[in-house]
């Protein structure tokens, strides 16, 4: 049999502990009743209580459960995600001389869906995307999603073509995952829209979970140098934008 971690049997007991006994319980009740040292009960309920799954008394300091336990089923709010990341959106914007986008999994997990878009800032026409529904293939920020959050994603059992390089074969596809999971962002080429390019980073909540994709998009020059490697530059910008709305999605739901 299988070796359980002692670590999340104390915190799942500690939860039960607080959901069946009808009333706040102290630090001391807790340890007590589990027969864990003070630190030990602490430590744990100090990190529950970080992710929303329990609660403190502000005055006395008691504990019981948290508002998250609630919501453990329901999606993440779209809107409240798009207005912690439109300030770092922005700003990416303005320091990669990209557009940007936000793209979460689509209600039915067949598509990314953008909440949020800002332009290029080189005044060049553009079109709003924002509550459309891109392929998860054929874009960077779909990629990224399959690729770190396949729980809430699926790619199509056909993946059509848009480009002359759209990943078309599932085989390809799965290859291009497994090197997006490697390196830790997504790339695209030009999959969607002949000559334009994008690069996706995860953006990830408390414990690791990825709730949405960061991309920036541009001609695909912008983005890759010749030999088809990409820019080094937009991603070190990509990757701080995703850490700091990230900080601000922690118990996000």
């Amino acid at each position: 049999m299988a070796r359980q971690i002692q670590s999340v049997e104390r915190a799942a007991a500690l939860l039960r502990l607080l959901g069946g006994a009808g009333r706040p319980l102290a630090l001391a009740e807790l340890a007590a009743a589990l027969d864990l040292p003070r630190p030990t009960a602490h430590g744990i309920l100090r990190t529950l209580r970080e992710e929303g799954l329990v609660a403190q008394e502000p005055t006395g300091g008691r504990y019981l459960l948290g508002d998250a336990l609630d919501q453990l089923g329901t999606p993440w709010d779209r809107h409240d995600l798009r207005a912690r990341a439109m300030n770092w959106a922005d700003a990416l914007a303005a320091g990669t001389g990209c557009a940007v986008y936000l793209g979460v999994p689509a209600d039915d997990g067949r598509g990314v869906d953008l909440v949020h878009h800002v332009f290029r800032p080189d005044g060049s026409p553009q079109r709003l995307r924002t509550n459309t529904v891109q392929p998860l293939h054929a874009t960077a920020w779909g990629a990224c999603l399959l690729a770190f959050a396949p729980a809430s994603v699926r790619a199509p059992e056909r993946l059509e073509r848009y480009t002359r390089r759209t990943v078309t074969d599932p085989g390809d596809l799965a290859r291009e995952l497994t090197a997006t999971r490697r390196r830790g962002w997504a790339a695209d080429p030009g999959w969607w829209e002949p000559g334009a390019g994008g690069l996706a980073v995860p953006v990830r909540s408390g414990g690791g979970l990825t709730v949405a994709a960061l991309g920036v998009g541009a001609p695909v020059e912008q983005l890759f140098s010749g030999d088809g490697r990409a820019r080094p530059d937009p991603l070190v910008e990509l990757a701080a934008a995703a850490a700091e709305i990230a900080a601000g999605v922690e118990g996000l739901a």
